[in-house]
């Protein structure tokens, strides 16, 4: 054992001088994580988007119209602009100056004192997601705001009283509660998985970089000969300074996030570092195994980004698992973000506690044993370095 101490905290201290002595580890981990944490959680520090610019073609002048624009202004995502013909409108949606419009035709008032039942056209910009949706939900919350007003008017004309006109407009009273984001807060909902899957995509790819320079420059054989010929060992001593790093780094994120932040969290944040930890282990077995199977540093680090990317998209945060092909469905396993977030549904939305997301601290250990199936393979490139360099 004392042998194997000393073995490994030569390969440790090796590992030491080659992240000081090259930047780009830091820059790579520490900077790039940072950055992220800083740029999203400012973009997404008003929580919901707001006073979006949502144009207003009115051809009817009268008192209705001008109160329907009113009101849209005065909404939190709204900000209306005015338009005199349809056809800029259009245009300034094609632009992208406007999220969307809606037009408002002549005799629009009439036709409801009328009771004719009107047709009120709006436009929406879906090329720009969260924008379009929310413009679409703004207009059409206004549309049915504003048709139940006209109703309670022709109803308080017939006489009738204000309790059963109300059962009329809204039989079924809604009580509508959001389970762990209460103020629909986009920075919450996206960046809870979304610095995780960035911790992960820098573990993968710096990972990859330092086990594939030793191949680019010739220097395994001496890591080989510094741990005695172990490839178990050599890993092993190179892995350790990188998982401190990640770890520091994953634990700092989720303080930051839930107690600088102050996103919700229903569970105990420590689970959640033990979730990070997890998810650190799985992604360098994840880089391990890529390198081991490619060795080759140019072409790993393309396999590695891509499985990283694919890992943000697989995990079911902004779109469900059910929403996607049915034939793509099973791959979702094979991501560590996917374990991680339902690990952090159960914890952080839920506070269910081990019992219920121990299940995925399993899936994302069960990792740890990919590397064993390339070590052999990737002993033979450190030794032979029969492998292309560029």
């Amino acid at each position: 054992m004392k042998r194997f101490l000393k073995t490994l905290g030569r390969v440790n201290l090796r590992e030491l001088k080659i992240i000081r002595i090259r930047p780009i580890f830091l820059l790579a981990s520490v900077a790039v994580l940072a950055f992220n944490a800083f740029f999203y959680t400012t973009f997404l520090r008003d929580g919901l988007p707001h006073d979006m610019p949502i144009g207003v073609v009115d051809m009817d002048h009268s008192s209705t119209s001008r109160a329907f624009a009113a009101q849209l202004d005065a909404t939190q995502l709204g900000r209306v602009i005015w338009f005199d013909d349809h056809r800029v409108a259009q245009e300034e949606m094609q632009r992208g100056r406007i999220m969307g419009y809606v037009v408002i035709p002549e005799h629009f008032n009439a036709e409801i004192q009328a009771q004719h039942r009107p047709t009120l056209p709006f436009y929406i910009n879906s090329l720009y997601f969260v924008g379009g949706a929310l413009a679409y939900k703004d207009l059409l919350q206004m549309t049915i705001l504003t048709n139940g007003a006209v109703e309670r008017q022709i109803l308080r004309m017939k006489g009738v009283n204000e309790n059963e006109i109300m059962g009329r407009l809204q039989p079924i009273v809604l009580d509508q509660h959001q389970i762990g984001n209460v103020t629909t807060n986009y920075g919450v909902y996206l960046n809870n998985v979304l610095l995780p899957g960035i911790l992960e995509m820098i573990v993968i790819l710096v990972i990859i970089y330092a086990v594939g320079l030793e191949l680019k420059y010739g220097m395994s054989r001496h890591l080989l000969k510094m741990a005695g010929g172990s490839m178990e060992i050599a890993m092993l001593g190179k892995l350790i300074p990188y998982t401190i790093i990640f770890t520091g780094l994953g634990l700092a994120t989720e303080f930051f996030l839930y107690y600088w932040m102050d996103y919700p969290m229903a569970g105990s944040v420590w689970n959640m570092c033990l979730a990070v930890l997890a998810l650190v282990m799985a992604s360098e077995a994840i880089a391990l195994f890529i390198i081991s199977m490619v060795p080759t540093l140019r072409l790993a680090i393309s396999v590695g980004a891509i499985f990283s990317i694919l890992g943000i998209t697989m995990a079911g945060f902004t779109l469900p698992l059910d929403g996607m092909p049915e034939i793509i469905r099973p791959l979702a396993v094979i991501f560590p973000l996917r374990h991680y977030y339902l690990f952090y549904v159960q914890e952080g939305i839920y506070g269910a506690g081990f019992a219920a997301w121990w299940p995925y601290l399993v899936y994302m250990l069960l990792f740890l044993f990919l590397p064993a199936l390339g070590f052999k393979r990737l002993w033979h490139a450190y030794y032979y370095q029969d492998y292309p360099r560029n």
